[in-house]
């Protein structure tokens, strides 16, 4: 990480150099640059609630979903490949457009710019949980399932004290990917107005017309948001493993 933000600090001060640059929108050492910072930076707190609130969503409901993909019972597995193969197959601009302009006519209801995002969000992520949560299930081996039969543990008990928690262990990377990849994509409501990072520097071009400092800054907050949230999936493996250990 260390060496990803020398790099960037380094094509920073060399382009800077230039004067056809105009750095003074960014400059923390500029009054006005400094306000235009805090401006973008402001975003941060909805970018990282929006993310976090759809990806603790489509988990619940790409579990959910799963569930039924590894029954006996054809109905429930094509209810499981239906489901994830349609809303695989819808582009998430669209489900978030879908959302905050088709959803409130359909159903005669309002929705909040906010809770649009997180719907959509969800909704589009929740079909990727599901294929994680089945592989991740189907991974465990059969003997975990005979041995919670043997103390008489029923299907719910089985799969929330012996099966999940193993299938999670296994699973982990895979959600700390798409908790990258919500962030990343969250970027998309800001055609429907949220005030995440995007829209902020969206509106900070409008009015500055420096499109390519402001982006590149934008660009530099993504990557220490995501570099950070990385770090934090890799440091929550370590600790799963080392107590794994130590049991």
């Amino acid at each position: 990480m260390t060496r990803i933000l020398l790099i960037c600090s380094a094509a920073l001060l060399l382009t800077a150099c230039s004067g056809d640059w105009g750095w003074y929108v960014v400059d923390p050492t500029n009054p006005k640059g400094l306000i235009n910072l805090k401006f973008m930076i402001s975003g941060l707190k909805y970018t990282v609630l929006l993310s976090v609130t759809a990806i603790v969503i489509s988990i619940v409901i790409g579990l959910l979903v799963a569930l039924p993909g590894l029954s006996t019972n054809k109905w429930l597995r094509g209810f499981n490949r239906v489901y994830v193969e349609l809303v695989r197959a819808v582009p998430i601009l669209v489900m978030i457009l879908w959302v905050y302009y088709g959803l409130p006519q359909l159903l005669g209801i309002t929705i909040t710019v906010f809770w649009a995002g997180v719907i959509a969000l969800a909704l589009s992520d929740s079909a990727f949980e599901a294929e994680i949560f089945r592989a991740g299930i189907q991974s465990i081996d059969k003997g975990q399932y005979e041995a919670s039969h043997t103390v008489a543990l029923g299907y719910m008990d089985t799969m929330r004290f012996i099966i999940l928690p193993q299938a999670i262990k296994r699973i982990l990377p895979a959600l700390g990917n798409q908790l990258v990849y919500m962030l990343k994509m969250s970027s998309l409501v800001s055609v429907i107005g949220m005030q995440e990072l995007t829209r902020k520097a969206n509106e900070l071009v409008v009015t500055e017309y420096r499109p390519l400092e402001i982006y590149t800054v934008l660009l530099l907050e993504y990557l220490l948001l995501i570099l950070v949230v990385s770090a934090g999936v890799r440091w929550l493996e370590r600790r799963w493993e080392t107590d794994s250990l130590n049991k």
